[in-house]
């Protein structure tokens, strides 16, 4: 026998020798006592085997579908976790079999949730993470919030609560199955996931040491009556906004507004700076499309200028400049996006008569919505000081071409959770990136795909704050809202500064490259 091949043999018995005691592990973990829930199943499940359960809804916004061929061998614990009488959550983690990195990652969820976020945590494994995630007590598509009707603890474990049973009892399952804690505890999501690891850093400090947090949907209130405002502006002067109306927009902020990073590439990079002269577009007597009705401009010009109260009185921020494409989503139905008006119509005035969406001023909308909602929801920018005491670390991040959460919000959060905190504190453990021509959570024209999972890690292992990020633009796009895809495109790379720090072309070199740009002061 060579010494290659006694090499080989040795290697497969000691394969064994691993594998048979981590089987064992796993079916084990079924009879593990848990505070507060039961452990329903524990089994083990073969690489590249894994079936999500079948879904008549599809991925939620926020909540990108992914393969699992690439998933190894991993442990799938199945769990029901009761915190309140009326209680009904069901998570789930997932142990690497072989090769775990020693850290936990919690995965988030898509606007009302109601579904295991099974793709995301597909990736953390493939990353040799043990992850978890929950549905947050609830399943259903996402764009309703009709189960939280008579059922006060189902909105508490949406808002909050959930995510955090789940990673107390996923912590416990991780020390069980491998014999120690994690050494990191990382939140990685985007959407209501975003959300949702403000949300543990406010509420429970404890439960994580590092948070990603990408377009979150904060202040959630503000942003059901944002959205509302945005659905109304058609209805409220009898016009449609349809993607024509959008494009039209979108040529005007380009002729404005492209430029302002030093290259004309489709993409608005500086979208604060941007002054667009939507009058250009007004409809001249006779004039038949290719322009915008009286009506038409004053939607438009409301969609970018924020909510505001009947006596004109700004109450919320608007939609940046450069996410108008995306948000065909929010102003093209006969009512507001679904997602709002459930929140309002079953939850906010149920059982209250005489409300009409298309009547009631803007202040009452704001006024109601955080009145019934914000204790349970909301996550203010001054309430994370315990987080970063015990040495949190914050990531934010935001696509300026979100047309589903207004990148302003994200941006005044910042904002106000800077300078609520000691200087020191701020500087070194919060960081802020805008991707310009970022959708919501990925896709768009601009560079979308970056890291937040490993930068984050990274920030955390080693105590540097990062200042830049390289993002990428896939070749081929999605065809959005279950479209056909486009023809593949070329390749881009951006270089994400941290914030107030934008990228800014060299005036030389190629503009599809991350090295022809500068960090410089926006």
């Amino acid at each position: 026998m060579t010494f290659k091949t006694l090499l080989a043999a040795t290697g497969s018995l000691a394969a064994l020798a691993l594998s048979a005691p981590a089987h064992a592990a796993c079916a084990d973990l079924a009879d593990m006592d848990l505070a507060g829930g039961t452990i329903t199943s524990a089994e083990i499940v073969a690489a590249g085997a894994f079936e999500a359960p079948p879904s008549a809804f599809g991925p939620p916004p926020g909540i990108a579908a992914s393969p699992f061929a690439d998933v190894p061998q991993f442990c799938r614990v199945r769990m029901t976790l009761t915190p309140s009488d009326d209680s009904d959550i069901r998570s789930e983690v997932w142990l690497p079999l072989s090769g775990w990195n020693g850290k936990y990652v919690g995965v988030g969820n898509g606007i009302w949730a109601g579904s295991i976020s099974y793709t995301e945590m597909g990736r953390n494994v493939a990353r040799n993470y043990a992850t978890a995630a929950t549905d947050t007590g609830h399943v259903g598509n996402g764009l309703t919030a009709e189960w939280a009707i008579g059922h006060p603890e189902k909105l508490v474990d949406f808002g909050h609560r959930a995510v955090h049973v789940t990673t107390v009892a996923a912590k416990a399952v991780v020390e069980a199955f491998y014999g120690r804690a994690p050494s990191l505890s990382i939140w990685n999501s985007c959407s209501t996931g975003g959300r949702q690891g403000l949300m543990a850093a406010h509420r429970y400090p404890q439960d994580f040491d590092a948070i990603s947090s990408m377009a979150p949907a904060n202040p959630m209130t503000d942003l059901m009556t944002q959205s509302m405002w945005q659905g109304f502006q058609p209805q409220r002067f009898g016009v449609q906004i349809t993607p024509a109306e959008l494009g039209l927009v979108r040529s005007e902020i380009l002729r404005s507004c492209d430029g302002l990073d030093g290259v004309e590439d489709g993409i608005v990079g500086r979208p604060l700076q941007c002054r667009p002269d939507f009058a250009r577009l007004q409809c001249t007597p006779g004039q038949q499309g290719g322009c915008l009705s009286d009506g038409q401009l004053q939607a438009v010009y409301n969609l970018f200028g924020g909510t505001r109260a009947n006596d004109g009185t700004l109450l919320l921020p608007g939609w940046p400049y450069g996410s108008e494409m995306q948000m065909a989503a929010l102003v093209m139905g006969a009512e507001p996006f679904p997602v709002a008006m459930s929140y309002f119509r079953d939850l906010v005035f149920h059982g209250q008569s005489g409300w009409d969406w298309k009547t009631m001023d803007y202040r009452t909308y704001t006024d109601a919505g955080r009145a019934y909602g914000a204790d349970i929801l909301n996550v203010p920018a001054d309430g994370l000081s315990a987080f970063f005491a015990r040495g949190g670390k914050l990531l934010l991040s935001h696509g300026w071409a979100d047309g589903l959460i207004p990148a302003t919000n994200t941006l005044q959060f910042y904002h106000g959770l800077y300078n609520a905190l000691p200087r020191e504190q701020a500087q070194q453990q919060t960081r802020l990136f805008m991707a310009p021509g970022m959708d919501h959570c990925s896709g768009g024209v601009g560079p979308s795909e970056f890291d937040t999972l490993g930068v984050v890690d990274a920030w955390a292992t080693t105590g540097v704050a990062p200042d830049r990020i390289l993002a990428t633009r896939p070749v081929q796009a999605s065809g959005g809202f279950g479209g056909p895809p486009p023809p593949p495109r070329e390749p881009m790379e951006r270089p994400l500064c941290a914030w107030p720090m934008v990228a800014i072309h060299d005036g030389s070199g190629d503009p599809a490259v991350a090295s022809s740009f500068s960090c410089g002061l926006e």
